[in-house]
């Protein structure tokens, strides 16, 4: 019989960075920020609750105002921010626990409303289709291709929201470069058809992403950068079989980068026919760092995934909504409250 008592191993990410299990708390936008993207006392008291796991990411967390694409989502890019995130890291520390800020920028993933009136920006002029999250009747915009004097803006605010993060209290940083948001549209042939040195082959492609590397390791160091990827166009892009090119390169090029981790971007960590197995097993395959697990994992199947040497840590996202002391229950084998919608309303 398999059992979950591979979770409860400690691990080294870096020397001075050391987790008390193999759990993580993935990062879950929860939309919770004050009108002016500071956080609140509910969300340290939420996240000190959850202080147990191995490594807590934080919500997706915004470089600058001009990224964001969904209501009340937190910023770090301001000092009454810094300060609010004091006390989320504190709660945190208290009870053990280490916290990375998930970085973030929408792009395209947004609407003029959240911009003061101003086009959401992409790689490239190409939309995606649907209806903006959370609001009524919103659909979304034809984004305008960055500039690249704006791309240079972008790894300033990367780099200043990872200094900011270090004020703040946080063990590190995680740069969100899946699920359809800004990094990851320059990582896709469907939303990338720039002709510069960010677009057009595999390596310019991948550029902006060591370029925000490169800028937040003067900040924070690069054993304290996690990277989140979603080589499967999943969310908010459409495939292109071109792109497990672009994966290959980028995730055979991180190597030579000491990072923390790299993290699966995925809602459900299947067999993938193209990659030859699951979004995990294929970065495992090209990336030999240490590998985040994410995607629609219990304790059971994230422990077996571990042991089957795919990946050295899971993240689990819902079952941390519904249970704030999920780490507890594992270890004892207790029922788990079940996850349902109607939780999103409050931060419990």
């Amino acid at each position: 019989m398999t059992t979950t008592q591979t979770l409860f191993q400690t691990v080294e990410l870096s020397p001075e960075l050391v987790l008390q299990n193999r759990i993580i708390m993935a990062p879950l936008t929860r939309s919770m920020s004050d009108d002016n993207l500071v956080p609140t006392e509910d969300m340290a008291a939420y996240y000190g609750r959850r202080g147990d796991a191995g490594l807590i990411i934080s919500e997706a967390t915004l470089v600058a105002q001009n990224g964001q694409g969904y209501p009340n989502t937190p910023g770090l890019y301001n000092e009454a921010q810094v300060n609010a995130w004091k006390n989320v890291t504190q709660r945190v520390h208290d009870k053990g626990g280490k916290i990375f800020a998930q970085l973030w920028h929408t792009g395209r993933v947004s609407h003029s409303v959240y911009l003061n009136g101003e086009t959401p920006v992409s790689a490239s002029d190409v939309p995606i289709f649907g209806h903006v999250p959370r609001t009524e009747n919103l659909q979304y915009e034809t984004p305008r291709a960055i500039t690249q004097t704006e791309i240079k803006q972008l790894i300033s605010d990367f780099r200043l929201a990872a200094k900011n993060a270090m004020k703040a209290g946080f063990d590190g940083v995680e740069i969100h470069g899946a699920n359809g948001y800004l990094v990851d549209q320059f990582l896709h042939w469907h939303s990338n058809r720039r002709t510069d040195e960010f677009g057009g082959s595999v390596e310019n492609m991948a550029r902006l992403v060591f370029d925000i590397i490169e800028a937040v390791n003067k900040e924070v160091g690069v054993n304290k950068i996690g990277l989140r990827l979603s080589p499967q166009a999943y969310m908010n892009m459409e495939h292109d079989d071109r792109d497990k090119l672009v994966f290959d390169y980028l995730l055979n090029a991180l190597n030579k980068y000491p990072l923390a981790y790299v993290h699966t971007g995925i809602f459900e960590d299947a067999p993938v026919d193209h990659l030859g197995g699951s979004v995990t097993q294929y970065i495992r395959k090209h990336y030999r760092g240490t590998v985040i697990a994410n995607g629609g994992y219990d304790a059971q199947t994230g422990a077996n995934v571990i042991k089957q040497g795919d990946a050295d840590l899971v993240a689990i996202g819902r079952a941390f909504i519904a249970n704030p002391d999920y780490v507890e229950k594992v270890k004892n084998e207790l029922p788990l409250t079940q996850y349902n919608e109607e939780m999103l309303a409050t931060l419990y």
